[in-house]
């Protein structure tokens, strides 16, 4: 059965605007890290695959790059 509301339906029930605000920063920072990563993912790349570097300068090159966007982020 339908809800008996006092109000015009347009307007919904109340809104936990906590709980909005809360999912808002979440999806920000989910959309700011991720953004992190898959920066941090192809300039690593790049760097493994087309120089001379190798695998393991490519890592290090991962690990200080997050750890400088982490920082800058934050």
């Amino acid at each position: 059965m339908a809800e008996q509301n006092d109000g015009p339906v347009e307007t919904g029930a109340e809104m936990d605007y906590s709980e909005h605000e809360n999912t808002y920063n979440m999806f920000l920072m989910l959309a700011k890290y991720g953004t992190l990563i898959c920066i941090v993912i192809l300039i690593a790349m790049a760097v493994g695959f087309f120089t001379a570097a190798g695998f393991i300068t490519a890592t290090l090159v991962a690990v200080i790059l997050l750890a400088i966007g982490y920082y800058v982020l934050r």
